[in-house]
């Protein structure tokens, strides 16, 4: 199994509070009522930026798109999980997400051009809560200095390091939906370091690479990462922390918990 199928299924459990198993029958089900609806050529771009396990479910045929509803849409999902349409459309919202997720954002334009307006109720959280006014640059630096008990100068090298391994470690969509809630200034350090792909990272990886990014010990770095997560935690929405921590395995739950 590769560490992008692994990311793709786990934010769908996430999403869609699912077990395993379900995440992928649902995912299933999802891209290939998905592959029936775009056309044969959109949907072979889209399977080419999608982990290489889910690229099947998109595989379709060479047949013209069908020309259904959102509503006609959830009825196949149903269908194929053999799930009512409440779960069939909480689930293919699930999957959408992480198929956006692993987008380039053309490759998302032109898949939402190829969809009509009714299915936007798919294509957003409706669960989510309005995101507040980003934190001012200062007043984040600030925060992380009183955290990690460090001068402001530090606080700031180390939210640049942080920030920029987090854009490696993350889904380049998730990292689009984090800076969307930060200030400008450190909306432009993730976006300058984001892969599109998640890269495999252990907790120790992670914090060596901020080591060698600010130039300080992997035991002050182990303490600046846990600053600056704690002050993303006080600075986004709660459902955007989740969202966030869902793609970290449990390995870094010492630098997430609140100190």
């Amino acid at each position: 199994m590769t560490f992008e199928y692994e990311q793709f299924i786990r934010t769908i459990q996430h999403k869609a509070e699912a077990s395993w198993d379900d995440a992928e029958r649902a995912a299933e089900a999802t891209l290939t009522t998905l592959a029936e609806r775009l056309s044969s050529g959109e949907a072979r771009d889209v399977a080419d930026e999608l982990p290489p396990e889910a690229r099947r479910w998109l595989a379709g045929t060479d047949d013209d798109a069908e020309a259904f509803t959102v509503d006609e849409f959830l009825r196949r999902v149903a269908e194929r999980e053999e799930a009512d349409l409440e779960t069939a459309e909480l689930h293919a919202r699930a999957v959408l997400v992480a198929v956006t997720r692993n987008l380039s954002r053309q490759e998302r334009r032109d898949m939402l051009a190829e969809l009509p307006k009714d299915f936007g109720r798919l294509l957003v959280d409706g669960q989510r809560a309005p995101a507040p006014e980003p934190l001012p640059t200062e007043e984040f630096l600030a925060r992380v200095a009183d955290h990690a008990a460090v001068d402001l100068d530090t606080a700031r090298a180390a939210t640049k390091a942080v920030l920029a391994t987090l854009a490696e470690r993350i889904a380049g969509g998730e990292v689009d939906d984090l800076a969307a809630q930060l200030s400008d200034e450190l909306r432009e350090l993730l976006e300058d370091a984001k892969t599109r792909k998640a890269e495999r990272m252990s907790l120790d990886e992670f914090v060596r690479r901020v080591a060698e990014r600010e130039g300080v010990s992997p035991e002050q770095a182990q303490d600046h990462v846990r600053a600056v997560f704690q002050t993303l935690r006080e600075a986004v929405t709660g459902d955007e922390w989740a969202d966030m921590t869902a793609e970290l395995p449990d390995e870094y739950t010492p630098v997430l918990m609140r100190s």
